[in-house]
């Protein structure tokens, strides 16, 4: 059953709304705003009947403090009030109100309004509830699209097997640490994490633009190949820059950008593809650059053996203020044996 919260200074209002409205909802009876917020804290109503002219907590500004609470923000609620005011009417329904009931109400009149405004909420509830299925079902599309797209980009480089997946962990693991230390949080807190570190996969994307012959090549590249292979950042978010036009953009391409075409600027300016120097770089950038580091120089490849967790460690502290963020890097000196200890299990 629907709960209504009556909330009015005269007892013979609410006697006669418990009257009119018992059988119907669960009407509970108030007689100030200070008692509906002690209660509100522990049963949440469908609905709330707020009479204006009240000592203490008026209602205009009970319902500023309703609206004001994520909690509370979307419950309707209806003024009672004894004035016909066009100017309190507009400032009720500025605030938010749903609908204004003059007293002396009718109760077949207040029983109407309310079944109207509760029906409106749960159709509108519905189709939030639909739309918010669909939304999920969209973001496993895309999850599932940039998990193929990386898939088949990995499938080419066959010197650098496992690396999207291990690089993935290793990201989730220096984003907990930064905002378990408040490094960057503030413009962490803004992003969805989840879609970040998803994106994150399509970092190396722009390697499908480079030849199988130098990607795959089991020796050293020469310097006209580390060239090409340079290029691969650039075309990685000239990709997915296209991909954003032709899809409408969406928050995982637009993570996913910045991964794919910062991940190798370095702090000191000296980088590719555009060599930006300290913050100029896109967050994204500066914190895969420590992740996509650390996995090149603990994992095997065909052209060098693993360097241990000890001595990646200590060449990735080394590089504090020059490749790496210095504070980027002083979290991952911090969280390093989480490293450490994924690696072992990967």
């Amino acid at each position: 059953m629907k709960i209504i919260f009556v909330v009015d200074d005269s007892p013979v209002n609410l006697t006669k709304a418990k009257q009119a409205l018992d059988g119907s909802y669960r009407v509970l009876t108030l007689l100030s705003a200070e008692n509906m917020f002690t209660l509100i804290e522990k049963i949440t109503p469908d609905l709330i009947l707020l009479d204006i002219e009240m000592p203490g907590i008026d209602g205009f500004t009970a319902l500023q403090r309703l609206k004001g609470n994520p909690k509370t923000k979307y419950i309707p609620v209806i003024f009672l009030t004894a004035y016909s005011d066009e100017n309190r009417e507009n400032r009720g329904l500025e605030l938010g109100a749903v609908d204004f009931i003059a007293k002396p109400f009718s109760p077949p009149v207040l029983l109407n309004r309310i079944s109207h405004h509760l029906q409106i909420e749960e159709l509108i509830s519905k189709q939030t509830e639909l739309l918010k299925e669909k939304s999920q079902q969209l973001e496993q599309l895309n999850t599932s699209i940039i998990s193929i797209i990386a898939e088949l980009v990995e499938n080419r480089d066959k010197l650098t097997g496992g690396h999207i997946e291990r690089s993935t962990r290793y990201l989730r693991i220096l984003i907990e640490g930064m905002l378990e230390r408040d490094v960057y949080a503030s413009e962490l807190r803004e992003w969805d994490i989840e879609a970040a570190i998803a994106s994150a996969r399509l970092h190396d994307v722009g390697k499908i633009t480079v030849s199988d012959l130098i990607l795959n090549k089991p020796g050293k590249l020469t310097k006209d190949e580390y060239e090409q292979i340079k290029k691969h950042a650039a075309a990685g978010e000239q990709i997915i820059d296209h991909m954003m036009k032709q899809t409408n953009g969406g928050i995982f391409l637009y993570y996913a950008k910045f991964f794919a075409g910062y991940h190798h600027e370095h702090w000191d300016g000296s980088g590719y593809p555009y060599g930006l120097k300290g913050d100029k770089i896109p967050l994204q950038g500066r914190i895969m650059a420590v992740v996509d580091v650390y996995d090149a120089l603990v994992a095997e490849r065909v052209y060098k053996p693993p360097f241990s967790h000890e001595e990646a460690t200590r060449i990735i502290i080394s590089e504090k203020g020059k490749h790496f963020d210095p504070k980027i890097a002083d979290v991952f000196a911090e969280t390093h044996e989480r490293f450490k200890l994924e690696a072992e299990a990967l």
